[in-house]
């Protein structure tokens, strides 16, 4: 079982940037693939960026490419989403997700088997 608790959302203006954390609880986090997801009013939860285990290997939805990053701190229990050069378009609640998995991190919500509460991030223009 795993908890996870997002926090570091808010309001900032388009161009600005934000890093998102999720800390999670329970044990084995290092086995754990974990993946950021975001739903804006109206609109089906999307896929952001996910990462493995390790913290080798990333990947990114074309959304988030060369402007997001997402890691991982294995010793702290904690996935991060920096989003830089942000767009009133990025306005969500972002979720962050685990499933348990070695080998690579699903881009689908139904693949993962644990979610957060979610934050706000709210872009003006």
């Amino acid at each position: 079982q795993v908890q996870l608790v997002e926090s570091g959302g808010g309001l900032v203006q388009a161009g600005g940037s934000l890093r998102l954390s999720c800390a999670a609880s329970g044990r084995a986090f290092s086995t754990y693939a974990m993946g950021w997801f975001r739903q804006a009013p109206g609109k089906e939860r999307e896929y952001v960026a996910a990462i493995n285990w390790s913290g080798r290997n990333t990947y990114y939805a074309d959304s988030a490419q060369g402007r997001f990053t997402i890691s991982r701190d294995n010793a702290k229990n904690t996935v991060y989403l920096q989003m830089n050069s942000l767009k009133p378009e990025d306005t969500a609640v972002y979720y962050c997700a685990a499933t348990r998995l070695l080998i690579g991190a699903p881009v689908v919500p139904r693949e993962y088997n644990y979610w957060g509460q979610g934050t706000q991030v709210s872009v003006s223009s």
